[in-house]
């Protein structure tokens, strides 16, 4: 995977302030998508109040867990090897215990206790209430295990510990699981079905943020567009169809519109959305509410309808292209990102053809670009042969990226001479002079500092840029501080 924007994080520690009279340590390390990373903050909460503080140094933990990815090899390899050195450092501290949570701990399962025999603990990503049993196991001498996926826990009654947190972004988990069942995903076997979290609990959780200065929250789901809330439960609490249409649904829509009025001065993202499942009224909700940023991560995958068809997406080439442009005429200046795999099972050059015509027609802002990797367990997996040479993979991927490296310099170039509000979220890694920030269409904005400071909404005037970065003059404060 390639991103042309920000580097998509490969791995990082957490720590919080220490909690008094905790005495225990916890080094918690997130790999993978951002449900991941807010799973650990899920995690630390749970463990916060079994008597642990986060801490970033490896060598005095107590208890060191790895949140996991099984996307591609490439993730579970960079795990292995984190393992390793978890191991390594185990050896000089027999105090020490290692876990692994998440997908490629629900994927593997007892594979880690019986045959590897790299880790004490195993815990999938809806077992999390579950660690202080689990911990007592490894306690007593006994490898732990739970990886029983749940069709019900949406962890919306445990406050998160913010994490590796700048104070100005965080990540509200609305939904969990996904029913979609590509044939290339890991994610239906690892996280289960697709349960939505009740709307109050979001919202308090929103609400909680804004009091302690959060200025942008990313409402975050594996398909956040078929959020669904029903106002007498789950789905599973009615008898039969008739109960549930009698029912009062909050839809993403309505969810969109209640964060966007409860916090009018708080900007709002979300992520991910699928083509089959975004609806008009989404679209007219974030172009409603200024707070709501006018960016949409929207993954096509391929540009071919057969492969989409092999593929198992719930959307046609024609469908996405249609949606494109009810997005561009409802939103006109929408920001949109795309994920890409490239080298799917019996894809013809004709067909690759095709994704690069798609990607001409939409000039994406930037995206994520995959050649294919064989997921074991994956419908794929078990029918089609993985028949693409790895280096016509390669050659292929070469090809989207130049593309779409293309399309994020002539967006970027649009905006020279515009005025953008940026959101000052840290330091400049390349300048301890400058800031750094994105726009509502998540583009990253650099600018002198000045005397402004991190969380400040700032007007920056666009006079300089890469594919990748803005570059500007701040002119002043925005109306939204």
């Amino acid at each position: 995977m390639e991103k042309i924007i920000d580097e998509k994080k490969q791995g990082e520690t957490l720590s919080v302030n220490a909690k008094e009279g905790n005495s225990r340590k916890l080094y918690i390390e997130s790999y993978g998508c951002q449900m991941n990373f807010s799973d650990s903050e899920i995690v630390a909460s749970i463990l916060t109040n079994e008597g642990y503080n986060t801490t970033d140094n490896l060598e005095e933990a107590d208890l060191v867990l790895v949140n996991t990815c099984s996307i591609r090899d490439k993730a579970e390899q960079t795990v292995r090897k984190r393992l390793e050195k978890y191991n390594a450092v185990k050896r000089h501290n027999s105090k020490m215990k290692v876990g692994v949570l998440g997908c490629m701990a629900e994927r593997l399962k007892e594979k880690f206790l019986d045959e590897e025999k790299i880790v004490d603990m195993v815990v999938g990503p809806d077992a999390y209430k579950d660690l202080p049993n689990l911990i007592k196991e490894i306690e007593s001498g006994r490898d732990a295990v739970n990886v029983v996926l749940s069709k019900e826990e949406t962890y919306g009654d445990i406050s998160p510990v913010r994490l590796a947190t700048n104070g100005i972004n965080a990540l509200v988990s609305i939904t969990r699981g996904c029913d979609n069942m590509c044939t290339f995903c890991v994610v239906p076997f690892t996280r289960g079905r697709e349960r939505s979290r009740d709307p109050q609990s979001i919202l308090a959780e929103v609400n909680d943020l804004a009091s302690k200065g959060y200025k942008e929250i990313t409402l975050l789901g594996q398909n956040v567009d078929s959020y669904l809330w029903y106002g007498g439960g789950l789905k599973k609490d009615f008898k039969n169809a008739t109960e549930i249409e009698k029912a009062t649904a909050t839809s993403f829509s309505n969810l969109l519109a209640l964060v966007a009025e409860a916090q009018p001065k708080m900007r709002i993202r979300f992520s991910t959305s699928n083509p089959q499942d975004m609806t008009e009224d989404v679209l007219h909700t974030v172009a409603k509410y200024p707070n709501i940023c006018n960016y949409i991560h929207l993954p096509f995958q391929s540009g071919n309808t057969r492969i989409l068809k092999e593929m198992n997406r719930q959307h046609t080439r024609e469908e996405y292209i249609e949606l494109i442009d009810k997005i561009n005429k409802i939103i006109p200046n929408c920001g949109i990102s795309q994920d890409i795999i490239t080298g799917f099972p019996t894809e013809s050059e004709e067909e690759h053809q095709e994704t690069l015509s798609l990607l001409e027609y939409v000039k994406f802002y930037f995206g994520f670009m995959f050649k294919y990797s064989e997921r074991p367990g994956t419908m794929a997996a078990r029918k089609l042969e993985d028949d693409i040479p790895e280096e016509v993979k390669k050659r292929r991927l070469t090809e989207i990226v130049d593309v779409q490296r293309k399309h994020s310099a002539y967006r970027t170039n649009q905006f020279i001479g515009q005025t953008v509000e940026v959101l000052i979220e840290r330091e400049s890694k390349k300048s301890d002079q400058h800031w750094s920030g994105r726009n509502e269409q998540s583009l990253v904005v650099v600018f002198p500092k000045e005397s402004y400071k991190p969380g400040d909404f700032v007007l920056v005037k666009v006079n300089d840029c890469t594919s990748a970065t803005l570059r500007g003059e701040p002119i002043g404060l925005s109306d939204n501080n």
